[in-house]
């Protein structure tokens, strides 16, 4: 089979983008994943607040060109790559000008968050398979960090599920203490009905809330980590009741249990 291929998909990482819980695992996790021989492909937003010169961001010609509709609207796919300093690793950049380019932080103000932010998770996660296909690399494992690519699972398993890079995929999901407060846009079901999916699929985001929107994530995904001691306990109780595989919290020393859980949800 060759090395384990693992496809990281989150929305922070250091360096790029301040210490947060999620952008520390998702750097550690990363580069002690590819130090034990594993191939990574590691996808992030091109958030406005990540600083193209300083961390020499540069487009990929070859992979850009791609339009998304999203709502009955073209969006142009733009891939921008950069190297990890010191490591062989590269960062894959998911950009877009009305989605990403200008806007200040992840996902605005806590009390008035983007209005967007529904498309830019479906835009990201279509970018990020769409990329895969472009780069013919075909992940043993996708590994899905926090709520802003929680689509991705659904369309991997509903929209992707015949393309032969992708038909054999298992799909992780961690968990985070990231609940946001006010509802994503209330047509969110209405936008990621494509291709596989149909209207009983997305239920669930008939109220597009953090629970339900991960909800959705976990009904789609092959096993669960729980990434944070203060998860929400309703999500971890909705994991045990459809009997997924679930990897509790570790604070830290978790690469090695986390290729361990890859191993578990492969052999199954």
């Amino acid at each position: 089979m060759g090395p384990l291929r693992i496809l990281f998909a989150c929305a922070e990482m250091e360096p790029y983008l301040p210490a947060s819980e999620i952008a520390t695992t998702m750097r550690i996790l990363s580069q002690g994943v590819q130090d034990k021989g594993y191939e990574i492909r590691t996808f992030l937003p091109r958030h406005g607040c990540v600083n193209e010169r300083r961390n020499q961001l540069h487009e990929v010609i070859r992979l850009s060109g791609m339009n998304l509709i999203i709502n009955e609207a073209d969006h142009p796919l733009i891939i921008k790559v950069a190297s990890l300093p010191s490591t062989r690793m590269q960062v894959y950049f998911i950009d877009n000008e009305d989605y990403f380019q200008g806007k200040p932080s992840l996902y605005g103000p806590e009390e008035a968050p983007f209005k967007d932010n529904d498309e830019r998770t479906i835009f990201f996660a279509r970018g990020v398979l769409e990329t895969v296909k472009k780069l013919r690399w075909s992940p043993h494992v996708v590994h899905c960090h926090g709520w802003f690519s929680a689509l991705l699972p659904i369309f991997l398993k509903k929209v992707y599920k015949d393309d032969p890079l992708l038909t054999k995929t298992k799909i992780v999901i961690s968990l985070y203490d990231e609940e946001f407060e006010q509802p994503l846009d209330i047509k969110l079901k209405k936008k990621i009905i494509i291709g596989g999916i149909k209207n009983k699929d997305v239920e669930l985001l008939s109220e597009p809330t953090y629970e339900n929107l991960m909800k959705l994530a976990i009904n789609h995904a092959d096993g669960v980590i729980l990434g944070n001691p203060n998860t929400n306990k309703q999500l971890e109780k909705y994991t045990r009741s459809l009997k997924k595989p679930i990897l509790t919290y570790k604070e830290k020393d978790y690469v090695d249990t986390y290729n361990s859980f890859y191993a578990k949800i492969l052999s199954k």
